[in-house]
């Protein structure tokens, strides 16, 4: 069965496709997907718009912009297909991708359930449901190092899935002007952790199972 697309904000569209929002509003400008104009959202992107943001950024270092559209004028034509070879040399995996974006949009909207502003209650931010909890200030947590066992210790009103979700959330809805410091919300990280980032590749080499 096949969904309907949905419409995405720039901000949107850059929490579930992994690309800076810059970058989609540089896509945008420069023709690389199309932009259509929804009641109050502006710019609105579909989930085929988000599905070339993530292939024109992801092979960019790969193929020129000429050999890029080329590739979406393929997958244009063949939109079934689960690769879409590229060159000789290059095969590009779209259902793996397509996978990826709809498991990244299907969490954003989860997270939009669990999340609410309440007048009166931390000051009009967004919080968790049934909690007080501002999602911003857990969304900083994370950021800055604390694991989500951490931060479900020091807020037991919060499920370990609530805390997983919040950065998406809060990479969908910046907020507006200087973000506030852990320490202006009265909170102390314990410890910093560096990580690298996963590799989610969506290439393949001609040829290749995995």
């Amino acid at each position: 069965m096949v969904s309907a697309s949905r419409a995405y904000t720039p901000a949107e569209a850059a929490a579930v496709s992994g690309i800076a929002v810059k970058s989609v509003h540089n896509a945008i400008d420069k023709r690389i997907i199309a932009t259509h104009l929804i009641g109050s959202k502006g710019r609105a992107l579909t989930d085929e718009d988000l599905l070339r943001l993530k292939l024109w950024y992801g092979v960019g270092s790969i193929l020129s912009a000429e050999r890029r559209k080329r590739l979406f004028d393929t997958i244009d034509q063949n939109p079934n297909a689960d690769t879409v070879r590229a060159d000789d040399y290059l095969i590009v995996d779209v259902a793996r991708a397509r996978e990826q974006l709809a498991a990244r949009a299907e969490a954003l909207r989860e997270a939009k359930r669990m999340i609410e502003r309440v007048e009166g209650i931390a000051g009009g931010e967004p919080v968790f449901k049934r909690t007080r909890v501002p999602v911003r200030t857990i969304a900083a947590m994370k950021a800055q190092g604390a694991s989500t066992a951490e931060i479900v210790e020091g807020y037991p009103s919060l499920a370990e899935r609530m805390v997983e979700l919040a950065e998406i959330w809060v990479a969908a809805h910046p907020a507006r002007g200087r973000p506030r410091k852990l320490s202006e919300e009265g909170l102390k990280v314990k410890s910093v952790k560096r990580l690298r980032p996963r590799n989610e590749s969506v290439l393949k080499a001609p040829g290749s199972t995995s």
